[in-house]
């Protein structure tokens, strides 16, 4: 049985991708900088995942992180930015301001009110996810919102989870699903935190790592099946 489900937030209860590009696009142009294209977009995406997965792996710092994928992204581009951390601030802000739901990820999240308990676990920053969850009405129906940031321990890191479970407790660890979009982070996590691991993988991406998955799942709301079966 399924008491309890563990959600990320950016790449699967909402679509960070969009909210990237727009936080990108309108920072450069507050430095003047109005000409871009997809393929830079992508290029940051890059180097920006490549420094969170840095994080998830203890090489860097979150600080290290935040104003080191810019400083490598301006550079790597040849482009001028007087006030590299100023831009993360105000990249921060426009994440927190500028959010695009996943598929019917409200509606599926309040659906579930009562049915079982529902957390929000994230790696993002606090100020950024605060905003998001509030302005989208998400936070409304989580009975725990875990920022690393707040805790001071990085998803995939078993610490992460600790208040976790004493928010939950009285629910047995096989009776949590955490349901995330990263192998490296959140199925990782689940994994060292020993809870029942639901992939949310939308684009039918293979799993080439040793990380342990129980579900794996096209669709958000395909969750609501494993929790029939699990509950029957």
């Amino acid at each position: 049985m399924i008491r309890a489900i563990l959600w990320d937030v950016d790449g699967t209860l909402l679509d960070f991708g969009k909210s990237e590009a727009y936080g990108i696009r309108s920072c450069l142009a507050e430095i003047g900088i109005e000409t871009y294209s997809e393929e830079l977009l992508q290029r940051y995406a890059g180097i920006n995942r490549r420094h969170w997965e840095a994080l998830e792996r203890g090489e860097m710092t979150k600080q290290e992180v935040l104003v080191g994928r810019f400083r490598t992204f301006f550079a790597e581009e040849g482009l001028d930015c007087p006030d590299i951390e100023a831009f993360n601030d105000s990249y921060q802000r426009k994440l927190g301001q500028y959010f695009f739901e996943n598929e019917d990820a409200l509606s599926l999240v309040a659906s579930l009110k009562g049915r079982v308990r529902q957390c929000v676990v994230t790696n993002g920053t606090v100020e950024a996810q605060r905003n998001k969850l509030a302005k989208s009405g998400l936070g409304d129906y989580m009975d725990g919102i875990f920022i690393s940031d707040e805790i001071g321990v990085e998803k995939p890191g078993a610490g992460f989870f600790a208040p976790v479970f004493e928010t939950l407790a009285g629910i047995a660890k096989e009776e949590i699903l955490i349901v995330g979009d990263s192998l490296t982070s959140d199925m990782r996590g689940g994994n060292n935190a020993g809870i029942v691991c639901c992939w949310y993988n939308p684009s039918g991406e293979e799993n080439h790592t040793d990380v342990r998955v129980d579900f794996e799942i096209r669709r958000l709301n395909e969750v609501v099946g494993i929790l029939d079966r699990l509950q029957a």
